[in-house]
This record gives structure tokens, sequence and C-alpha cells, in this order.
């Protein structure tokens, strides 16, 4: 603020590391809705081996809606950091959610790490 204080915005265990930069993913995800095609999205921190981290967005279109990984990463670099802007969307479906509604990242992150475990 004008007194020069911090405030944290997001949990701490959800901030993302990528190339030494501190990301904090609700701001992702704040612009990823601007989109006019998305209904839903998270950005979410995976495991990159040049990086630490990098950030990946999954994404749920509205109904009838068509966009690229192109698309949605462009929009984002417009509107962030080109650090902060994700390097990979995922385009799915639904996303998981709690009993009250809000996106599980922790679920993402773990599916993430199995899929590269896989490969």
């Amino acid at each position: 603020d004008e007194d020069g204080y911090f405030y944290i915005v997001d949990r701490k265990k959800d901030m993302i590391i990528a190339g030494g930069y501190n990301i904090y993913p609700r701001e992702i995800d704040e612009v990823l809705y601007q989109h006019p095609k998305v209904q839903d999205a998270v950005a979410v921190g995976v495991p990159d081996e040049y990086r630490g981290e990098t950030v990946k967005a999954y994404v749920v279109l509205k109904q009838g809606e068509k966009a690229t990984e192109k698309e949605i990463i462009e929009f984002c670099r417009e509107k962030l950091a080109a650090y902060k802007a994700p390097k990979i969307v995922e385009f799915r479906d639904s996303l998981p959610k709690s009993a009250v509604g809000k996106i599980l990242r922790k679920v993402l992150r773990e599916e993430e790490v199995k899929k590269r475990k896989k490969d």
C-alpha cells in the first residue's frame, strides 16, 4: 500500500516460484476470467526442470466456445508480466471442486506430478 506494506493475497503453498520469481496464482486466475470465452479457470505451478516451476492454466470454456492454447497465453501476456503468463494451457470439461465450490489446486498439482512420473 502507500505506506510500504505488503499484503498476502494467496496461500503460501499455492505460490508459484518460477525462475526465481514469486507468482501469486490468484492474479493469473483473475486475468483468465476476463477472457470472454472462459467459464472457469485456475493457474497452478507445475514442475519444470529449468525454472523450478512453470505456470500452467486449466481452463473450462463457455458452452459452444472454442479457443486455442496460443490465444489464452497471448491474452494473458497482454495483461500480465511475461514471467507470470501461463506457459501451458490445458482445456477441460470441468475442474475439481470442494463441497463449497472452490477449485482444488492441490488435486490438479498432484495429477500433474503423477502424469510427469509416467512420462
